[in-house]
């Protein structure tokens, strides 16, 4: 479907080849790019940015965390991508969003949903309420990770959702970081983690946000970048049905236009992980 957007301008930015998306002024709300952009969608790992916003507004992000069985094998059974935990060890709740965050790891996210639910219903039943609070009214969550394909949302409704997680100084803090890691300790493995998020080295002035795929949502990426003092948070959804890094190219043609920059965009590069973040069909429900 053609592109629309309210901005008046004599062009249009280069081929973006994302099903859906949107692209906005942070500062003054304008819209500048849209397409399908209040459309019901699923949405993959960008499920994560509301399991950290809900994490981050509760606070207490230095409690400690038991990594338990039952993490470790909800990924390993479903071919999630992961933080590779280790049953046993301690982290705290701020480490578990970099795990979360950066390599996408579903089993720092059920960490953190089955802390501060407690337990996967109640924590869920959290994610809702603050979609509400934030009047995400086209956004609906089933689980934590974005794993089942019933979580999902709109263009519009994930700028609202990154515009709220982004004015959070701990949001931002993470998901800034190109990498991240945490050294060996009493109760504690080494990690490193490397950020999924191509587009942070790859387009200067980016600032985050998250990256998500499953072969029902596609590729998917929430961006924020700024500019000359302009900044612009965007959406796309959908740019390829493999996990190849389409999202990065689609991303940074929006923000070059926007910008009326023109900083080389190289080819897409599939990630070094190539797990995704979701599975065909549902998963078991669980408590």
């Amino acid at each position: 479907m053609a592109a629309s957007r309210t901005a008046a301008s004599a062009h249009e930015p280069g081929y973006v080849s994302a099903a859906a998306g949107a692209l906005v002024n942070v500062k003054t709300g304008k819209h500048l790019w849209a397409r399908e952009q209040s459309v019901q969608r699923p949405i993959a790992s960008l499920t994560k940015v509301m399991t950290a916003l809900v994490v981050v507004r509760a606070g207490h992000l230095s409690k400690r965390i038991k990594i338990t069985q039952a993490e470790v094998d909800y990924v390993a059974e479903y071919n999630l991508s992961n933080a590779g935990l280790h049953a046993g060890d301690i982290l705290s709740a701020r480490d578990l969003l970099y795990g979360m965050l950066l390599p996408s790891g579903a089993d720092a996210a059920m960490a953190l949903a089955e802390s501060y639910g407690p337990g996967i219903t109640k924590f869920v039943a959290k994610m809702n309420a603050l979609a509400r609070k934030l009047h995400l009214t086209r956004t609906h969550f089933t689980n934590f990770d974005g794993a089942w394909t019933t979580d999902v949302s709109t263009p519009t409704n994930l700028i609202k959702l990154g515009k709220a997680a982004m004015a959070e100084p701990a949001f931002r803090e993470v998901v800034r970081h190109h990498s991240y890691t945490l050294a060996r300790w009493p109760h504690r493995h080494y990690y490193h983690w490397l950020n999924t998020n191509e587009l942070l080295w790859r387009y200067p002035g980016v600032l985050g946000i998250k990256t998500g795929w499953t072969p029902q949502a596609g590729e998917c990426l929430l961006f924020e970048a700024t500019y000359r003092k302009k900044t612009l948070i965007g959406v796309v959804m959908d740019t390829s049905p493999t996990n190849s890094g389409e999202s990065f190219v689609s991303a940074a043609e929006l923000l070059n236009w926007a910008f009326e920059r023109h900083v080389p965009i190289p080819p897409p590069v599939p990630p070094p992980v190539s797990a995704p973040d979701g599975v065909l069909g549902s998963l078991p429900s669980r408590s």
